[in-house]
């Protein structure tokens, strides 16, 4: 949402976060302290490498849609349905 809405991002570099955020922000450790205060200064006294993040990460939020994420999950769901063993599937569809 952040980045959607052209806010430059500081993130953890744990869980999903990297995967997200990309080069579109900067990562963190999720405990690094100085890290952290690093960054939000790095932020707020570069002018242009904040405009940078923001244009970068309107882009990347771009690529994210409610609809894409509900077609993926379909696709996801349709593909375990197809590998799940035949007998198991006849069983489900029975109860």
């Amino acid at each position: 949402e952040a980045m959607a809405c052209g806010t430059p991002v500081i993130a953890a570099d744990n869980s999903a976060l990297p995967e997200v955020v990309g080069d579109a922000g900067l990562l963190v450790g999720a405990r690094d302290v100085d890290g952290f205060a690093h960054a939000i200064t790095t932020l707020a006294r570069d002018d242009l490498f904040r405009t940078r993040l923001s244009e970068r990460g309107q882009l990347r939020a771009a690529g994210y849609s409610w609809r894409r994420t509900a077609e993926q999950t379909l696709a996801a769901y349709d593909q375990a349905l197809k590998s799940a063993p035949q007998s198991r599937r006849l069983k489900e569809t029975h109860t």
